[in-house]
């Protein structure tokens, strides 16, 4: 392994997001330990539980932070709603580093329920544009406007980094649009697509429309290798993408950016499930392997997948969700024993 000295920062976030967010943490131990990794990890005060004391859910000492770290993993927050609510603590990370692609890896696991099984695909989001850029505003008490913003850049960086995400896969990506109805938009998202299209002739390159896709995710996702899409699109098909390979208590997620990367459990925060240690920690543990895929841990992030392969084919130690009786800690103990 190289010498680099890797700085993370940790937010817990709320709900049960400190309880999977430590369990993760043994297990990133234990890697560091086996492979002699100099990674150092500083945690950080952030999420809806600050708002009374600083007033923001991002303070500024996070804020310093996150700038002096190379990445950062992130426990799951919570965003409250309503007009004048904060706003969410990872679309502020995102937008704050550029993080545009939103990767949810959606892979059959061991004594998992899946709908077919060796189910393997990705979600590419895009994650800075789109209906969630925030651009709202109240004509009178009567109307309201969102703006769905696309631009040819953040097309042109989402679709270069799923077409090369493809090369190390399968060799296909599929665009998920809605271009007969969004005309100019996602007209404008398709065009870029396929001209990026031309510069990979290895690569099979297709489109369907939102709406083919939610059920072909459920009758034929085999057929799927990396799927590329807008913000709120991606935001919808990856959830449904997560229930088809067993939850999303057991999906990861990596946000990239082209210097900087966050790594969170594509579930919430779960705040019924506080402080009681129940939940499962595997999709937190997976965001970690995500982490050290993107350091260039190749085999580091392998020997994480391997070993919550075992632990989940073993079956000796689960959580609830998936048959057990076992905290959120000792899975995440003994995924790390496994390493």
């Amino acid at each position: 392994m190289d010498n680099k000295n890797w700085k993370v920062a940790v937010l817990e976030g709320d709900g049960i997001g400190p309880d999977v967010t430590h369990a993760a943490l043994f297990v990133l131990d234990a890697v560091k330990q086996k492979f002699g990794l100099n990674i150092i990890y500083e945690f950080g005060e952030a999420g809806f539980h600050c708002v009374e004391k600083y007033g923001t859910n991002l303070p500024n000492a996070t804020l310093e932070l996150l700038k002096r770290s190379d990445c950062v993993i992130k426990g799951p927050a919570t965003t409250p709603e309503g007009t004048g609510s904060i706003k969410s603590l990872a679309v502020q990370i995102r937008e704050m580093f550029t993080l545009f692609s939103n990767v949810r890896p959606c892979k059959s696991l061991p004594n998992v329920k899946s709908l077919k099984p060796n189910l393997d695909f990705i979600v590419v989001r895009e994650n800075t544009e789109g209906l969630y850029s925030g651009l709202e505003y109240s004509l009178d008490k009567n109307a309201a406007v969102a703006i769905r913003l696309i631009t040819r850049e953040g097309c042109d960086r989402v679709c270069r980094f799923a077409f090369e995400l493809a090369k190390t896969r399968k060799k296909h990506v599929t665009l998920v649009h809605k271009a007969n109805i969004l005309k100019l938009t996602d007209g404008l998202f398709k065009e870029v697509f396929y001209n990026i299209a031309k510069e990979y002739p290895d690569i099979t390159a297709d489109d369907a429309h939102v709406d083919a896709i939610t059920q072909w995710l459920i009758t034929k996702p085999e057929t799927f290798d990396v799927l590329v899409t807008e913000n709120l699109f991606g935001d919808i098909i990856s959830d449904e993408a997560a229930q088809i390979v067993g939850g999303i208590g057991v999906v990861p997620g990596a946000n990239i950016g082209t210097n900087y990367a966050m790594f969170e459990p594509i579930h919430g925060s779960a705040p019924k499930y506080t402080g009681m240690d129940k939940v499962d920690p595997i999709a937190t543990i997976l965001s970690i392997k995500m982490m050290l895929d993107w350091m260039g841990y190749k085999d580091a992030g392998n020997a994480v997948q391997r070993a919550v392969e075992k632990v989940l084919t073993d079956g000796k130690v689960l959580t609830y969700d998936l048959g057990g009786t076992a905290k959120c800690s000792e899975m995440g103990k003994e995924v790390a024993k496994e390493i």
